[in-house]
This record gives structure tokens, C-alpha cells and sequence, in this order.
């Protein structure tokens, strides 16, 4: 799995459409193999990205949860006391 894409549910306030599409696009990347498409393939990478951001939406709008919604600058926090930890010399 791509390392820039980041868990988007359950969390308050919601996924934005720019994060959802933001996902799709290095998961489009990654299954792809292109960073930037030639004008060949730009049509079928770019609804490639619409269609797995809309799915992606989809799916979390239908997705529950009994867990209380998670903070997103806590949760930021960790990640920098993990990356702290992970890359310190």
C-alpha cells in the first residue's frame, strides 16, 4: 500500500472531498505505475481518479461505527511523535 494514503474514516470533522481525492489519485499512481500520465493515457488516468474518488466517497458514507470519532490533530500528533521516533538518529 502507498504510504501518502492515509486512513480517512471515522474521523471528526469528516473526509473532505479534496482528501478522498487526494487518496484516489496516489492510489491511481500506485496501481498505474504513472506519476504524470503521457496525453495518451491522460483520459483513462483522470477517470480512473473520479471513479475510484466517488467509490471511495460511497464507501465512506456507508460505512458505521460504534468507536466516537477520532481527533484529527491527535491523531497528527502521533504520527509526528512516531515519525520523531522512527527517523531519529
Amino acid at each position: 500500500m502507498c504510504r501518502n494514503i492515509r486512513v480517512l474514516y471515522n474521523f471528526d470533522p469528516p473526509a473532505t472531498d479534496e482528501e478522498i481525492r487526494a487518496a484516489a489519485l496516489q492510489y491511481v499512481r500506485k496501481i498505474s505505475g504513472f506519476t504524470r500520465p503521457s496525453k495518451a493515457n491522460e483520459a483513462a488516468f483522470d477517470a480512473a481518479v473520479d471513479e475510484v474518488a466517488r467509490v471511495s466517497a460511497k464507501l465512506l458514507a456507508a460505512l458505521e461505527s460504534s468507536a466516537a470519532p477520532k481527533n484529527r490533530e491527535i491523531e497528527a500528533a502521533r504520527a509526528r511523535a512516531r515519525a520523531a521516533q522512527r527517523f531519529a538518529s
